[in-house]
């Protein structure tokens, strides 16, 4: 049916093809009785909107459309993501299939299987009456991990449903009616300073609130019972959050609120057709988040108003300092989300911000609930634009909004702090944490002769360092570098590079500094060998086998060598992958245990946790087994770390000939039988380093030692009784 579809597509005039927007890129991979039951051939497309129908015996049994060619299905990842929905006459939701989408749910561990379940789900949901409701009165089934994933999906299932079945009149929903009259705009002329009490009095800023008891109770009539079973902790008159909004850039509002400086300050942010909605805050929960810090987007609140509906990301959010109308309470979160020009959005009709609560019920896995805070602008900031007025604004515009982009991009740049580096402020204590760590770890390395001189200091340094690297900045802090950020960064040199994306994540950043730095010093060892979360958890799993005796095996050196290329190989093959399609190299880079072991703590599917302790237990016998044959990222750092400048790594001539301590009593068998020291492999524990000064273990020591001994007894020299105190001894001795 897949080969029939296309085949009709192929012979389609152009202005059809144009009709159906990028439908039929997905029809042919789909056949058209997973869509819409009992279907065995999709038709010949509409003309007037990108919809198909769905057929049996030369009879429509439904239509199918692509949510993305209706509203925007942007979502984590900044790229539409793709689902196609049946419907029959009836406008019911026939069936639904995701099929393309450049989301990360797979890089946290969220199975693809698992997202695709819940939107064959929709099937059954009669959109009339989600058109009474306002598109929420289904329940919303959220996957913890992909909260704003599930959110986009959702919206565009409901609001491309709805305007389909408008457009073709399913189910006895009328089209659109059209605008008729004057339209009715935002009032620049009105710009008188109110109050508080004045603002809230006549619904210019609009408020809920809610107090422990009222979100208990939402969660009761629920009914999940984990989420029942750990209500929210408190006195029930505590508040959960008093939460207000505002149309911002109404310029009575505007500036009673902002206040004239930050009043401009938004005017000239603004370009024409958008607006700006201020948001308002306080309580135990923030209508914000901490989401957004990694992806960019804000997944607790979003405006609907009728079919669009407005998500916002970072670079639509302006932080503010204070509110200055008089009588206006203290506020923990004072903000602006700017409303995109291009959504469709109407100043004079009336909109909802919906806030998600949510409430953990387990490690990872969290129960949603939604609720809605009605907003309406009052009539006396509106004003009607007759005809002539808008063909006159339209004549004058071009130089205005000039200025206002330029002013804009000033305010950008230079006026307002960018996203990253708020980020970076909440986080100073962490970024102060890691850089004294890579400090202490710069000096270790510089002056790595003095360190290794005790080789019970050494010890004893490494294993706490692991211990911090595993536990703070692997399994608290969640900073384990990933071959995916390799494969992300060679993406992003060859579409569009942006340094604000690298720097969302303070840890991350400079992790990768310090890498980069490193390769150039010391090769890819002062990473992998002290910096990566997973290689410090099966060093420190292998050490405790040693205590408990577990035996150890040395892999034959001819075989060992064999087996290093095979991380180059997968690399390679990610590395491959990645220029055809990112989003594949990025599902076959599971080869890394990494997010299993580390980001969720082993709270995930039971093949990957079964993956991630197999290459464990393997370590037990085999130490960093992971590390030496099969890491990409290991691979990916060794390659431009051939560039390093200098050897630091001390040997003698007898190294290797005939002494081979080194080269055994290496954990990852770096070192050649000849001596040498492969760069590529070694993980600069620096354990080769305190034998090369160990007086007791070190054959070239050894013998200097005794050579010495036998020259003090040649010449007299006696050791001073330990006794005595230094200051005493006569110079002459």
């Amino acid at each position: 049916m897949g080969v029939v579809a296309a085949v009709l597509f192929a012979l389609a005039p152009a202005t059809t093809m144009a009709a159906t927007g990028e439908l039929p890129t997905f029809l042919a991979k789909v056949p058209a009785g997973e869509i819409v039951p009992g279907a065995t051939s999709y038709g010949a497309p509409r003309e007037d909107v990108p919809v198909v129908p769905a057929m049996a015996d030369g009879k429509t049994l439904g239509w199918v459309f692509l949510t993305s060619d209706f509203v925007s299905t942007t979502g984590y990842s900044g790229k539409p993501i793709h689902t196609l929905v049946g419907l029959n006459d009836d406008a019911v939701i026939t069936g639904v299939n995701l099929v393309k989408h450049s989301e990360p749910i797979v890089l946290i561990g969220i199975p693809d299987s698992e997202i695709k379940a819940v939107t064959e789900n929709y099937t059954g949901l009669d959109l009339k009456v989600e058109e009474a409701a306002g598109g929420s009165a289904h329940e919303l089934d959220i996957i913890s991990g992909a909260t704003v994933t599930i959110m986009v999906i959702d919206d565009s299932i409901i609001r491309s449903g709805l305007k389909v079945a408008r457009a073709i009149g399913l189910g006895g929903l009328a089209p659109d009616a059209v605008a008729t009259g004057p339209k009715k705009i935002i009032d620049p002329d009105k710009q008188d300073i109110r109050d508080w009490n004045e603002l809230t009095g006549d619904g210019s800023v609009r408020r809920m609130s809610l107090d422990v008891g009222q979100v208990n109770a939402a969660f009761v009539a629920q009914g999940d019972a984990k989420a029942i079973a750990r209500p929210e902790p408190g006195p029930e008159t505590d508040t959960y959050i008093d939460m207000y909004a505002a149309l911002a850039d109404a310029p009575s509002i505007g500036l009673s609120l902002l206040g004239t400086a930050e009043y401009n300050n938004l005017k000239a942010r603004l370009k024409e057709g958008e607006h700006a909605v201020l948001m308002l805050g306080r309580g135990r929960y923030s209508f914000k988040g901490s989401g957004y810090v990694r992806g960019g987007i804000f997944d607790r609140i979003q405006l609907i108003q009728d079919d669009v509906s407005v998500r916002f990301r970072d670079k639509q959010h302006v932080r503010i300092g204070e509110i200055t109308a008089e009588g206006a309470p203290a506020f923990t979160e004072m903000d602006i989300f700017i409303i995109p020009a291009d959504v469709g959005f109407d100043p004079a009709k009336e909109f909802r911000i919906q806030l998600l609560a949510q409430r953990a019920i387990g490690a990872i896995d969290k129960v949603f609930l939604t609720f809605d805070l009605g907003y309406r602008l009052p009539d006396s900031y509106l004003k009607s634009e007759a005809p002539a007025a808008a063909v006159a604004d339209t004549t004058a515009a071009p130089q205005a909004p000039a200025s206002s982009v330029t002013t804009a991009a000033i305010t950008d740049d230079a006026g307002e702090p960018k996203l990253w580096v708020r980020i970076w402020q909440n986080r100073k204590v962490d970024v102060i944490i890691l850089g004294t760590a890579l400090a202490v770890l710069t000096g270790v390395f510089f002056f790595q002769m003095q360190i290794t001189r005790s080789e019970r200091f050494t010890f004893w340094f490494r294993i706490a360092f692991l211990t911090f690297t595993l536990f703070w900045l692997g399994w608290t802090q969640n900073a384990q570098l990933s071959v995916v950020n390799v494969l992300a960064f060679f993406s992003s040199l060859t579409t569009h590079f942006s340094w604000d994306a690298f720097l969302m994540d303070p840890l991350v950043f400079l992790l990768w500094f310090s890498v980069a730095a490193a390769l150039l010093f010391w090769g890819r060892g002062a990473y992998c060998g002290w910096l990566c979360p997973f290689g410090a958890l099966q060093e420190l799993t292998n050490r405790i086998a040693k205590v408990c005796r577990i035996p150890q095996f040395e892999v034959p050196w001819g075989l060992h060598e064999r087996l290093w290329p095979i991380k180059y190989m997968i690399f390679l093959a990610l590395f491959g992958l990645s220029l055809y399609s990112l989003d594949v190299a990025e599902h076959y880079a599971e080869v890394e245990p990494f997010k299993t072991a580390i980001i969720l703590k082993f709270q995930r599917a039971w093949p990957f946790v079964a993956f991630a302790i197999v290459l464990l237990i393997i370590g037990l016998f085999v130490e960093r087994f992971y590390c030496r044959y099969l890491c990409p990222l290991g691979a990916a750092l060794a390659i431009p770390a051939r560039m390093r400048m200098f050897d630091w790594l001390k040997r003698y001539r007898e190294c290797g000939n005939p002494c081979k301590r080194c080269a055994n009593e290496c954990m990852v068998q770096a070192i050649h039988p000849e001596g040498n020291i492969n760069p590529n492999e070694c993980l600069n524990c620096l354990h080769c380093q305190v034998l090369y000064q160990h007086d007791q273990k070190c054959p070239v020591c050894i013998k200097k030692a005794a050579k010495r001994k036998r020259f003090e007894t040649q010449i007299g020299i006696t050791k001073p009784d330990t006794a005595k105190p230094a200051a005493v001894l006569d110079p002459a001795e």
